[in-house]
Parts: C-alpha cells; structure tokens; sequence
C-alpha cells in the first residue's frame, strides 16, 4: 500500500490565545492539546512538529465541575521514601494555578519529545496580564458541546 506523507512544513506557527475564566478546565485543556500538536490543521503529520503556541491567561480562575476541587487529588512522587504529595485540585488552584492548567495540558500530550517540544510553546498566566502582544494572538475557539449528559 503507497503511502503519501507532507514534507516538512515551513517553521511558521501561530499564537492563540484562551482566557481560563470562560472554560471548564478539561474542555479548555482538549482545546489547547490540539493546537499545540497541531492536529486543527490540515497539514498535520504525527512525526512533524507543527503545532501552534497557546498563551492562557487568568489560569487562576479556571472552572471546575461538580465536586473535583475538594476531591480531584494529584500526586507527586520524589523517587525518595516517604516522598509522595497529594495535593486536592482546590489548594493547588490556590497554590500555584499555572501548575494546575500545565499538568491538565501535558497529560493530554504524547509521553516522548515531542511532547516535551510542544509544552514549550504552552505559556500559563495566573492573571489577564501576558508580555506577548507581539505575537498577536488569535481567539482559540473551546468547543462547549463535546459531552452532554444522557448523550
């Protein structure tokens, strides 16, 4: 079976930009997982990095539903004994917001290099201030209807 695949693409990507206030957390981490690997393009190439940047802002007012603040929990594991943390979604909204909307972006990303590549054009903000105007971002547009309950 021939198999046609695109060349390399040009170095170019785009900026976007999603304001956290306005979304739920996993709905906007989807989004965001997708630009950055580039799979809302038409020329995306599973083996080729040409994903776009995303810049969050207000990360420290992402949307949660029903109870996950106080029961959601990450873990965190030093490698040491006795080094395991769990920390409850809530306290780590307080904490440290960026942390929270980078962690929900990077699971959704492949475990390998280019993963690591594409978490790098990610840029979280916990308020409305970022230093990229000049990147001129665009509105990335967070799908609301992927899952209705009953469907």
């Amino acid at each position: 079976m021939s198999r046609t695949t695109l060349d390399k693409p040009d170095r170019s990507f785009d900026w976007y930009m999603v304001d956290a206030s306005e979304h739920i957390l996993g709905h906007m981490a989807v989004a965001i997982a997708e630009t950055l690997m580039g799979k809302r393009k038409v020329t995306y190439t599973p083996n080729v990095f040409s994903g776009d940047g995303v810049i969050v802002i207000n990360a420290g007012q992402v949307k949660t539903t029903g109870l996950k603040h106080k029961r959601r929990k990450y873990s965190f594991y030093s490698g040491w004994i006795g080094g395991r943390k769990e920390v409850a979604l809530g306290d780590l909204r307080e904490d440290n917001a960026r942390k929270l909307v980078t962690l929900a972006v990077r699971r959704m990303l492949p475990k390998n290099r280019m993963g690591r590549l594409m978490l790098q054009r990610l840029k979280v903000y916990e308020n409305g201030e970022h230093p990229h105007l000049a990147q001129e971002p665009k509105s990335l547009v967070v799908n609301l209807e992927r899952w209705t309950p009953g469907s």
